[in-house]
């Protein structure tokens, strides 16, 4: 009975764990999301179906985990069963040898009380047949009186002693034959305790496999689950890739934006250009590193060319931070491709210590300084890479990368 209750209470855990899966495995996931918040709510769905997975995942191999528990008991229990079936045969064979040994037993007894009864009935038949002759041999022989008399006594004896075994081995068969009876009747309760323990045993092998084919189920479920999770977490990884897409979508979109503004207010109030110095003197006579002031000359060499919206060519035209970026990269510096970005580059100095070489970004455009107050930077289409004051507009930051 207590295997029974164990077992029902498995069998409704695998329909709820069952369920559960059923309804996980009916759940579809959207990614085709198209903007950032629909993909933030896709993000935040998918990792909610990610921790639901993962719960029941848990409860499973709870469940799992208690069908093993009542299969190692069941099998304790077919162990006790098998010890016991062959005890229980080991008594039996035993048995049966006792009810051997007591039958010979018996029929030994049995012959030897047949035999006394028939020496007893040949004695009395002999009396019988010879008894008058032989007393009156006796009353007219020379012996005396007193000698018939022990002849009588002895002859009466014989025949009490013969009663007297007769009897003897009649209460000697009937209590082997009762000893008998016993063994036969202990013989039959064993093997009906025998058939009992068996079908314990057929009872036991059933529930074992249903248990069996439980827990396989139950691994089948855990391994579908942890599917359906390594599909989920695939999937997040997909959306946040998606989300990473889209914000850096909208933040060069703003920064454009930003660019195209700040280069509108721009055209509105040009900087002052000076276009008769000598711009490599001002270089030299700033204070900085040779390789500042190296970088800085190299940059000069392009003032004239083109501002094109995108470009990185000093020769065929780029936007300001193109034109920064390919100036830093012909010198085997890496750096960002966008002013924004540029903004973060290198470290940040105050712009009383700038020096030649260092990056002055400006809300949505970026510059190269020179030295003695000057920038060079790619400025607008109209006037193309150019030389213009530094302070020509608000500066927000001035990065030096080297």
């Amino acid at each position: 009975m207590r295997i029974k209750n164990r077992v029902k209470k498995c069998m409704m855990a695998v329909a709820v764990a069952a369920l559960l899966i059923s309804t996980l495995s009916g759940t579809t996931m959207d990614t085709w999301a198209t903007t950032i918040k629909e993909v933030e709510e896709a993000i935040t769905d998918t990792q909610n179906q990610i921790d639901n997975i993962n719960d029941n995942i848990s409860d499973l191999e709870d469940q799992q985990d208690l069908l093993e528990e009542q299969m190692e008991d069941l099998n304790a229990e077919l162990i006790n069963i098998l010890t016991s079936i062959e005890l229980l045969e080991d008594d039996i064979a035993q048995k049966e040898a006792d009810i051997e040994l007591t039958q010979q037993a018996y029929e030994a007894a049995l012959q030897k009380e047949q035999d006394q009864a028939e020496a007893m009935a040949l004695q009395i038949r002999f009396m019988y047949e010879t008894g008058d002759d032989t007393l009156m041999n006796m009353l007219f022989s020379k012996a005396s009186f007193s000698d018939m008399l022990n002849r009588v006594t002895y002859a009466e004896s014989v025949n009490a002693y013969n009663q007297e075994m007769l009897n003897q081995y009649e209460a000697t068969r009937k209590e082997v034959h009762d000893l008998w009876e016993q063994l036969e009747a202990d013989k039959a309760s064993l093997e009906a305790d025998k058939a009992e323990m068996e079908e314990q045993k057929e009872y036991c092998d059933r529930l074992m496999a249903q248990l069996q084919e439980k827990s396989e189920n139950f691994a089948a479920q855990i391994a579908r689950a942890k599917q359906d999770a390594a599909a989920a977490k695939a999937l997040l990884q997909q959306e946040k890739k998606q989300l990473k897409k889209l914000k850096e979508e909208e933040r060069r979109k703003e920064e454009e934006r930003r660019r195209q503004a700040a280069l509108a207010a721009a055209a509105k109030n040009p900087p002052q250009v000076t276009n008769n110095t000598n711009y490599a003197s001002v270089v030299d006579n700033a204070s900085g590193s040779d390789k500042g002031k190296q970088i800085a000359k190299y940059a000069l060499q392009f003032v004239g060319n083109p501002y094109v919206a995108g470009g990185t060519s000093l020769t065929n035209g780029a936007d300001c931070s193109g034109f920064t970026y390919r100036v830093y990269q012909d010198y085997g510096y890496d750096i960002s491709r966008t002013s924004y970005s540029q903004r973060s580059a290198g470290r940040g100095v105050d712009y009383s210590e700038a020096q030649p070489g260092d990056l002055i970004c400006y809300e949505g455009h970026v510059a190269l300084y020179i030295g003695g107050g000057k920038i060079v930077h790619a400025s607008t289409q109209r006037t193309g890479i150019k030389v213009s004051n530094a302070n020509y507009r608000t500066i927000l930051a001035v990065r030096r990368i080297l």
